[in-house]
C-alpha cells in the first residue's frame, strides 16, 4: 500500500512517504524532509489502513457485476468494446413511474458520446455497476430504478436533454417523507458563464447530455429547482456526479471544504436571494471534483475496465463499510484516487491537458455539498 504524501521541505514537490518513515530524501533536489506525523487526522489514518481490503471486496463485485450482464444481456457487451446497433423503431410513449412507488428510488445516467472524438469508454459501465450495488447490496426495487444510457432500445430512455429533465422529473414525482432518492451521472460536465448573479466563481456547472451539441447543456439552475427545492421534510435526495466541474452541480447551499489531513469547513454558497435549498427534505451532492477540475475516466483503478474514478471510488468505499460517515467516505474515496493516479485519462474532451495534469501531479478532489450543515464525522450516510 502507498504510503502518504508531504511536501519537500526545499522545492515544494509532493514526496510519496514510506509508511513508518520519519525522514525521506527527495529526488529533485536531494533535500531531506523530516515527515511531519502528528497532524495526521485520525480519520485519514483509518480510511489507510482499510483501502487494500476495499479494493478486494470492490474488485470482486465488479467481476460479479460483468459475470451477470454478459450472461443475462443481448445488449453491448459490457466488459469489452462498445458496438453500435441501431436502435429498434418502436411507438414513442410518455416515461412513466414504476408500477409501485416505494420508499426508494434512483436516476442512473451514463453517456458515451460514442462515435465523437472525446467519447468516454466507461460510463455505461459505471451506471450497470451503480444499478447492480442499489439492487443488489442496498435492496432497491427493480422497478425504482430508471436507466439512461445511449445503448437502450426505448428511445425515451436515451439520455438526451430532454430524456434526462423528464427523469429527474419523474425521480421528485410524488415523493413524501421517508422516501430516499439517488441520482447518479456518469458523463461529461462542464460550466459557463453565470448571467444571473447566483454563482460566488460567476459560473454555472453544467451536464452534458447526448445532444447537448444541439439541444444546449443541462444547467445547475435548472437540476436544483427540479430535484431540490421540491424536496419534502422527512426525505432525502443524494447526487452522485461523475463528471468535470461538478463540485456545486446541484447548486446546494454548502459546500463542506475538507484539506488533505481531514479537516472540514462549510462554506456558505448562498449569494443571491434565490432560494436553492430544499422543502424541508435533505439534499447532498457526491461529485467526482471542484468546479474548477476535471474528472477521470480509467483503467487505473479497477485494473481491466474502464470506470469513472468517482463511481468506482464510491461504491468501493460503501463495499467495504455501509454504515460509514460522510467525512469517512470522502476521505477514503480521496486516497483511493491518489493511490492510482498513474494512468488516468482525464474524462473530457481536451486531451491536450492529460500530459499538464500528469507532470503537475494535479489529481481530482470528490466534493461534497449538502442542503444543510452537519458533522460529517458522525452523520452515516444511508442510501
Amino acid at each position: 500500500m502507498a504510503g502518504r504524501r508531504e511536501r519537500c521541505n526545499g522545492c515544494g514537490v509532493q514526496l510519496v512517504v514510506p509508511p513508518k518513515a520519519q525522514i525521506i530524501r527527495c529526488s529533485v533536489c536531494q533535500g531531506v524532509t523530516h515527515v511531519n506525523r502528528t497532524s495526521i487526522n485520525p480519520y485519514i489514518q483509518a480510511s489507510h489502513d482499510s483501502i487494500n481490503q476495499a479494493t478486494d471486496l470492490f474488485k470482486s463485485l465488479m467481476t460479479t457485476v460483468i459475470t451477470t450482464v454478459s450472461s443475462t444481456s443481448t445488449g453491448h457487451p459490457f466488459n469489452h468494446q462498445y458496438h453500435y446497433q441501431p436502435p429498434q423503431p418502436s411507438v414513442p410513449k410518455p416515461l412513466m413511474p414504476p408500477s409501485q412507488h416505494g420508499r426508494q428510488r434512483a436516476v442512473l445516467c451514463g453517456v458515451s458520446y460514442r462515435g465523437r472524438s472525446y467519447k468516454l469508454k466507461g460510463t455505461v459501465n459505471d451506471v450497470q455497476c451503480m444499478r447492480y450495488f442499489l439492487v443488489d447490496r442496498l435492496g432497491f426495487p427493480n422497478d425504482s430504478i430508471l436507466m439512461l444510457t445511449e445503448y437502450e432500445t426505448d428511445p425515451f430512455k436515451i439520455p438526451t436533454k430532454q430524456n434526462i429533465r423528464l427523469a429527474l422529473q419523474w425521480l421528485v414525482q410524488g415523493c413524501q417523507s421517508g422516501d430516499s432518492l439517488v441520482f447518479h451521472f456518469s458523463g461529461h460536465g462542464s460550466r459557463q458563464r453565470d448571467y444571473k448573479m447566483d454563482e460566488i466563481d460567476g459560473y454555472d456547472e453544467t451536464l452534458c447530455p447526448v445532444d447537448y451539441e444541439t439541444q444546449g447543456m443541462l444547467l445547475d439552475d435548472e437540476i436544483n429547482a427540479t430535484i431540490v427545492r421540491p424536496l419534502p421534510h422527512g426525505a432525502k435526495l443524494h447526487a452522485i456526479i461523475d463528471a468535470c466541474h461538478s463540485g456545486t452541480v446541484l447548486d446546494l447551499p454548502f459546500v463542506c471544504r475538507i484539506n488533505r489531513e481531514g479537516y472540514y469547513k462549510w462554506e456558505d454558497h448562498r449569494c443571491s436571494p434565490i432560494y436553492k435549498g430544499t422543502n424541508g427534505g435533505l439534499a447532498v451532492s457526491i461529485s467526482a471534483c471542484d468546479d474548477h477540475q476535471t474528472s477521470s475516466d480509467t483503467t487505473a483503478l479497477s485494473g481491466y475496465i474502464s470506470t469513472g474514478a468517482l463511481t468506482y471510488s464510491f461504491i468501493q468505499a460503501m463495499e467495504n463499510d455501509p454504515g460509514l460517515t460522510y467525512g469517512y467516505l470522502l476521505n477514503v474515496m480521496r486516497q483511493i484516487i491518489r493511490e492510482a493516479r498513474t494512468g488516468i485519462r482525464l474524462k473530457g474532451p481536451i486531451a491536450a491537458l492529460v500530459n499538464k495534469v500528469l507532470r503537475t501531479g494535479l489529481s481530482q478532489e470528490p466534493q461534497l455539498s449538502s442542503s444543510e450543515q452537519f458533522d460529517i464525522y458522525s452523520k452515516q450516510l444511508v442510501l
